[in-house]
């Protein structure tokens, strides 16, 4: 009951228009924030709503994990502090649209600049075009790995892709903004993946030991952002299905038949995401840095027709 509880009450507060509402106050509103470390960039996301004066309600998807709440904030002198734990905190200034700041983690600091999330208010298409093969069965022809080609253990064998065991992600070539998706995966039990919808948005792929995770982490999620409203019996070693639409930020997502993310609002970004640059198209990706042992097929994608 308790994760139930901690799920409704995350989906309200992500999804509740409540958050644009004007303010005076820079800080509030929902935040990207792409930040560079050597060799790589984190992405990041910050929502903030007004409840009263020097009363928030904030909230924090890290580079990796799950959104989460920031209790330990304060708002001092044009300086809004979060503190994630010890040594390691953000202190960030309002101007001009948008925040910069600090970002301090022991001994090591680094800079930050937060844009405006777009709204991403798209209009759903009139039609879809017929369609077509993300993956031809073959070869990786359209698909490269993320990071070091050295580590990535997928392969294509008797016309499935399959990841043989724990190493780079995969992506398409090709970028993507609306659109619908379909793919089938077989997924064994205690394996972790991921399908990530312009290479920002993971739609969760696990057999993890039952009950280990909350709905909103679980198969078939949208990983900590939006829990199923059906839970589907467990079928780790057989094939399911999935078709995905994104349009803007709503997300549909039917599995095995059964609609279970029925047009829902994705506020920001999740863990893994390539990049926090919301309104630009985005590949997708498979995530292969967690388990190995999972298959797919029939990878398929229809776009707005002109």
């Amino acid at each position: 009951m308790r994760n139930i509880l901690t799920t409704l009450v995350l989906v309200s507060t992500l999804t509740n228009p409540s958050w644009a509402r004007k303010s005076g106050n820079g800080f509030v509103g929902r935040w990207d924030f792409d930040v560079n470390s050597p060799g790589s960039v984190g992405a990041n996301w910050l929502s903030v709503e007004e409840k009263g004066p020097a009363d928030f309600d904030i909230w924090f998807q890290p580079t990796g994990g799950h959104v989460y709440q920031v209790k330990d904030y304060k708002l001092n002198g044009g300086h809004l502090v979060l503190n994630f734990g010890p040594d390691n905190s953000w202190n960030l200034t309002a101007a001009s649209g948008g925040l910069t700041g600090i970002e301090k983690h022991g001994s090591k600091t680094r800079d930050l600049t937060g844009v405006r999330a777009p709204a991403l208010l798209h209009k759903a298409p009139a039609a879809w075009s017929q369609p077509e093969a993300l993956f031809n069965g073959k070869n990786l022809d359209g698909w490269e790995p993320i990071g070091d080609p050295a580590k990535s253990h997928w392969i294509v064998k008797d016309g499935l892709l399959e990841n043989e065991t724990r190493g780079a992600n995969l992506r398409t070539a090709r970028t993507f903004e609306d659109f619908k998706l379909h793919f089938e995966v077989n997924c064994p039990d205690h394996a972790n993946s991921g399908f990530y919808l312009r290479g920002r948005y993971e739609v969760q792929l696990e057999y993890e030991t039952e009950n280990s995770e909350p709905p909103e982490r679980g198969m078939g999620s949208v990983y900590g952002r939006l829990a199923p409203s059906s839970m589907l019996p467990r079928t780790p070693g057989k094939w399911e299905t999935f078709d995905v639409t994104l349009v803007g930020r709503n997300v549909t997502i039917v599995r095995n038949g059964v609609t279970i993310i029925d047009n829902m609002e994705i506020a920001g970004i999740t863990g893994g995401a390539l990049d926090a640059d919301e309104g630009q198209p985005g590949p997708f990706y498979i995530q292969g840095d967690h388990t190995g042992g999972l298959f797919f097929r029939n990878i398929t994608v229809a776009v707005p027709k002109k």
